[in-house]
């Protein structure tokens, strides 16, 4: 491959690198509130409530992202006439489903704290919610942080399916190129992006891992 024409696909690649980031953090700014709103459904004494996060919650999990992709983007055009456009739809598929699996990682943190520290907190007079987010809060950030970045770093490699609906990203510009340069080179290279993406990701929550070391 000449230096040209390296230099043409390496400029085509970091602007779909570009698009993939921008999938990765807009997906990671909503997916998260919105993964605490489920959790609190999820664990709501309203019965009601509850039932139908539950249902919700089997719905998006049990069904592959990359179907919920396609429902979102064509399904309220035709029932609702509302177009939300390629980006937004793929933001808004992706952010529900990893809403949905960060809120019972949440649930799964919080439910793993002893009923014991709730009570010794309430026998020193703090309140419920200074129990909560004073005590609960940081020992749950520190329980979940290891399943929350083997999901942010499946988001990383998720960001792929937002081709689906013609979002023009890191891998459909490298097959695109691959094609059209007769070689697999652009391919190999989406998969050092990728790894370099995740490398960097898992750094960051093994610095955040060891600065929560103290609640053991």
């Amino acid at each position: 491959m000449s230096s040209e024409k390296l230099m043409i696909m390496l400029k085509s690649m970091l602007s779909g690198t570009v698009v993939s980031l921008e999938v990765f953090f807009l997906t990671l700014l909503f997916a998260i509130p919105l993964a605490a709103v489920i959790c609190a459904g999820r664990m709501s004494k309203l019965k009601p409530v509850s039932t139908v996060i539950k249902w919700i919650l089997l719905i998006v999990r049990g069904t592959p992202l990359m179907l919920q992709i396609i429902c979102v983007y064509f399904m309220p055009p035709n029932l609702f006439g509302v177009n939300f456009g390629r980006f937004p739809a793929a933001i808004i598929a992706l952010s529900v489903n990893y809403a949905c699996y960060f809120a019972e990682i949440y649930r799964g943190g919080i439910e793993a704290i002893s009923v014991g520290q709730y009570e010794a907190c309430y026998s020193l007079g703090l309140t419920k919610g200074q129990t909560f987010f004073n005590i609960i809060v940081p020992q749950v950030i520190k329980r979940i942080m290891p399943p929350m970045g083997s999901e942010v770093m499946t988001l990383v490699k998720d960001t792929a399916l937002v081709q689906v609906i013609g979002v023009v990203e890191l891998l459909q510009i490298s097959k695109t190129t691959s094609s059209r340069l007769f070689s697999t080179m652009p391919l190999f290279v989406a998969g050092i992006f990728y790894f370099v993406m995740n490398g960097i990701v898992a750094l960051i929550f093994n610095k955040i891992e060891k600065k929560l070391s103290y609640y053991k």
